[in-house]
């Protein structure tokens, strides 16, 4: 699993945000290439309706961290991704 701190345009009002603002993202993707894992992120907030997607930075989660129970019980984010392949969550700043 890879996870990424990602900024893109919003392309109307949303939460805090006016249209044309820089939103910053926090992205997990549960995908073993991070190539794939880099593009299925800008899909992802793509098909959201945002664009001008930037990653900033991205980090490799081990296997070993995904095998820890108490670890993903405490990040809701990471288990969807488990579950779902993938998490969105926007985030205050990076």
């Amino acid at each position: 699993m890879y996870v990424f701190s990602v900024n893109a345009t919003t392309p109307k009002d949303f939460d805090d945000y006016a249209a044309g603002d820089e939103v910053p993202f926090i992205v997990y993707i549960n995908f073993s290439d991070l190539y794939g894992a880099e593009q299925l992120c800008k899909l992802y907030l793509n098909q959201q309706g945002f664009f001008d997607v930037a990653i900033d930075k991205r980090k490799l989660i081990e296997d070993k961290h995904l095998q820890n129970k108490k670890l993903i019980n405490a990040d809701p984010h990471m288990k969807d991704a488990l579950e779902s392949g993938y998490a969105i969550q926007v985030f205050s700043a990076h």
